[in-house]
């Protein structure tokens, strides 16, 4: 794959990093010199100092042959305006942080794949950390999260099926971990102690999720 990341903050440094570990060829644009010299001692890559919504830096990029653009800064007006040149150049595969939620339908008209201020991902997981200290924030996706929690024996949910602790609207198992095996948990699966069980929950219920399942399972 041949990858254009935008921004050398750490997201951007830490995803050129691991892409280029992994053998693809990966270039950097950041306006940041020191950025730019900093992660070539590091990385066998590409890294050009300059604005990525210029033409003649993202052609010196190589766009005209990349797979891939992935814009990391925050400033959303740059991220935005580097994904929609890169897609007149036929990049295939565009995707961009959003810092601001109200910017997200404008990415979603280019055609870009999204991800949310990466700041709220984080201050999201130590609230639930703090506030339910079993239960782990996997991942942050657009429309909702999926949570991971393990099962305590004595808890109120132990030996109920998936149906009868599925109150809570717009809350979804997905896996449940026992013993080293993968379990689907369909209607008629009962949690036993220490199972460890993967939760999607849509954001308008990830409060209530999160209390049922501390309620149930801890």
């Amino acid at each position: 794959m041949y990858l254009i990341v935008v921004g050398l903050g750490g997201i951007g440094r830490s995803l050129a990093g691991i892409a280029s570990e992994n053998g693809h060829s990966v270039v950097v644009i950041d306006r940041d010199e020191e950025r730019c010299a900093d992660i070539l001692a590091q990385y066998d890559l590409l890294a050009i100092a300059g604005n990525a919504t210029d033409k003649a830096v993202l052609e010196d990029a190589g766009i005209d042959r990349a797979h891939a653009l992935v814009a990391t800064t925050s400033d959303d007006a740059l991220n935005l305006m580097a994904c929609w040149l890169a897609k007149r150049y036929n990049v295939r595969t565009l995707v961009s942080i959003v810092n601001q939620k109200e910017h997200a339908e404008l990415f979603k008209e280019v055609g870009v794949r999204i991800s949310e201020n990466p700041d709220e991902i984080v201050a999201r997981s130590l609230y639930v950390w703090a506030e339910n200290p079993e239960t782990q924030l996997l991942a942050s996706i657009e429309g909702g999260s999926i949570f991971e929690i393990t099962v305590r024996d004595g808890a109120e949910g132990v030996n109920k099926t998936v149906r009868e602790t599925s109150d809570v609207k717009d809350m979804l198992y997905i896996a449940i971990r026992r013993g080293g095996k993968l379990i689907i948990p369909s209607g008629n699966v009962t949690f036993q102690p220490n199972d460890v069980i993967t939760v999607f929950t849509k954001k308008e219920s990830e409060g209530r999720s999160v209390e049922y399942m501390d309620s149930l399972f801890h």
